[in-house]
């Protein structure tokens, strides 16, 4: 049975905050008087998300567990999501809480009635972020809606509301490195707003420090704009030109008598043109840097883990079983990993790692590879 709504949820070392996310999507979801189904994604996470989203899954059937076999990032394991998703609506939100849940019914019912393919939650209130992340994030979206034809609202992240026709749209795109909140606006579909204010994130730490907000918005602005290359052309004509001065003004200077003053200004001039030569060489790396990794055709995930194929067991022809019961002395556990956060009640040691109802989310015994219990064609995905 094919459920009305999917909420992907991505998730990368956010043991801390699943507990909470449960206690309040849960009920949510099963007063809205729809069939359902959530989809987590597990990134690759190297602390006990996975345990707890196994036993999450034995107590609330609702809940499918996606797993990559390694952390592919953000915006890939949303990807995987959207993949894997079955719902007519699909709904994208993030697991710190942040964006508050309890909109989707306002979501769902915004669609319904405009008849629209994408609602977008618009952050009303962001004085829970710095005012940094603030600034910059006005200043770059203004920046990409100059030099692209791309619009994207900038208090609208990856908590959005989507139709199947529009899932299916971006799931056909062959573009690897893609940035949804962009990829979705480009489609033009007819869409609609919710606002909401940002709360704190509810537990544990942000997964997009500085450097990752950076690879971000490269990906952006390579992935939907030419203006970087029409920059280097612009750079490299006004250097022609500054450089035509430069020869006049000295053939003048000469006939005049005049002698050019010291290096300094040579250097500077030759730092100059350098300065400028370095930009536009990264510039077209940053591009051809692309164009190498679509000719690879690599794809940016792998499902390793899918429940809802285990529980019913529609294996594919490649695929194998997860293993029912690895040995425990193949289980090499820590204190800290066998610390289990107590509100998630899993219990402590082997058996509290073990994916439960008989699998295990992690490799199989005696070095044997983990099963691609997964549709066929989630298998890979670009």
């Amino acid at each position: 049975m094919v459920p009305e709504l999917s909420v992907v949820i991505p998730m990368y070392n956010e043991e801390e905050v699943l507990p909470l996310l449960v206690e309040r999507l849960r009920p949510l979801l099963d007063g809205m008087g729809t069939t359902y189904e959530v989809v987590a994604v597990d990134d690759g996470s190297k602390d006990l998300t996975a345990a707890l989203l196994q036993r999450y899954h034995r107590e609330w059937t609702q809940l499918r567990v996606v797993r990559l076999r390694a952390n592919a990032g953000h915006q890939a394991a949303i990807s995987a999501g959207l993949v894997s998703a079955l719902g007519d609506y699909v709904v994208t939100i993030d697991a710190d809480l942040q964006d508050p849940p309890e909109i989707i019914p306002q979501m769902l019912a915004a669609a319904k009635d405009d008849g629209v393919d994408v609602v977008y939650g618009v952050r009303s209130d962001r004085s829970t972020d710095t005012w940094f992340k603030r600034a910059s994030a006005q200043a770059f979206y203004k920046l990409i809606g100059l030099m692209s034809q791309t619009s994207a609202h900038a208090d609208a992240g990856d908590y959005r509301l989507m139709s199947r026709a529009t899932v299916d749209a971006i799931n056909s795109l062959p573009e690897h490195n893609r940035v949804l909140r962009f990829i979705v606006p480009a489609l033009n579909f007819p869409s609609d707003t919710v606002e909401y204010k940002r709360e704190e994130r509810a537990a544990g730490d942000s997964k997009y420090p500085l450097l990752k907000m950076i690879k971000l918005s490269l990906d952006s602005l390579t992935g939907f704009s030419t203006a970087p290359l029409r920059l280097a052309t612009f750079a490299g004509f006004g250097g022609a030109v500054l450089a035509v001065l430069l020869v006049l003004y000295t053939l003048i200077s000469r006939s005049q008598g005049h002698t050019v003053a010291g290096w300094t200004s040579t250097v500077a001039i030759v730092a100059g043109v350098g300065a400028v030569q370095l930009v536009c060489v990264g510039i077209l790396g940053e591009y051809i840097g692309r164009m190498y990794g679509h000719m690879q055709g690599r794809p940016t995930y792998f499902i390793a883990y899918d429940s809802m194929t285990t529980d019913t067991g529609t294996h594919g022809p490649t695929d194998t079983p997860l293993p029912a019961q690895p040995s425990e002395a193949n289980i090499v556990t820590t204190p800290e990993e066998t610390d289990l956060p107590e509100a998630a009640g899993v219990p402590n040691g082997p058996e509290g790692l073990d994916g439960l109802d008989g699998t295990s989310p992690g490799p199989a015994a005696d070095g044997a590879p983990v099963a691609d219990a997964r549709p066929e064609s989630s298998q890979l995905r670009g």
